[in-house]
């Protein structure tokens, strides 16, 4: 758990809920990572860093500079790479895991604001989220080259692939869930938009449940609560 006020990141217990470990990474640490098949953890923090925490060590064992504060990120599977938004720096990072360095730099152009990210691996397309324009971008991942945008509703902050049923759900604080259908690697078609709540951006897709969770914030008479979707 990330913790942008003091920079820790804290390792806790699911059973138990205890604090096991609590590392200092950086000033403003936020979205983080857990790589199953290295055993450790990777946090984006501060000015512009992903940091590697080795989960049984409990320390961070190296970081990765980056060109500004980095926001949503995403690891490939089949080979060392993790790919990262950098909305100051208006650009997509791709960095190697294994060697802790950057590989090289995607600009998003005209697009601004890239802050979700997901990532379909088996397709080599990777999925950013803009709020200026409400966009959803997709690059080829073999290239780093836009192979579309598609319209989506604004101040998204999360952003989700459905590999099963080859749909993207996007979550936006205009009071959305988007739901866009993958046709092929190249072509996709909005299909629906979600009526939720004003701000509700923040969201959680679990495959394996077959359900989205939405925040809702506390906004005058809006309560504040989490709301479940079934994805059929």
């Amino acid at each position: 758990m990330a913790n942008g006020d003091d920079g820790t990141v804290r390792t806790i217990d699911a059973k138990s809920f205890m604090t096991l470990s609590t590392l200092t990474a950086g000033d403003d640490a936020d979205n983080v990572r857990y790589d199953a098949a290295a055993g450790r953890v990777i946090v984006g923090y501060g000015a512009g860093a992903l940091g590697f925490i080795d989960v049984k060590a409990h320390k961070i064992t190296g970081t990765v500079k980056l060109s500004a504060h980095p926001e949503s990120f995403q690891l490939e599977k089949s080979r060392p790479r993790i790919y990262v938004n950098v909305p100051n720096a208006n650009h997509v990072a791709v960095v190697d895991s294994s060697k802790q360095t950057l590989i090289t730099t995607w600009p998003v152009g005209q697009y601004r604001a890239n802050f979700p990210m997901a990532l379909d691996e088996a397709h080599h397309r990777l999925f950013v989220g803009t709020r200026s324009p409400a966009k959803l971008v997709i690059f080829d991942t073999e290239s780093g080259k836009e192979i579309t945008a598609v319209n989506i509703s604004g101040d998204t902050d999360d952003v989700f692939f459905d590999q099963d049923n080859k749909r993207i759900y996007v979550s936006a604080g205009q009071g959305n869930i988007d739901v866009i259908n993958q046709m092929d690697a190249d072509h996709y078609q909005p299909a629906a938009k979600i009526p939720t709540a004003s701000g509700a951006r923040t969201s959680l897709f679990v495959a394996d449940l077959h359900r989205v969770f939405l925040a809702v914030p506390h906004r005058g008479a809006q309560q504040a609560a989490i709301r479940v979707y079934e994805v059929q």
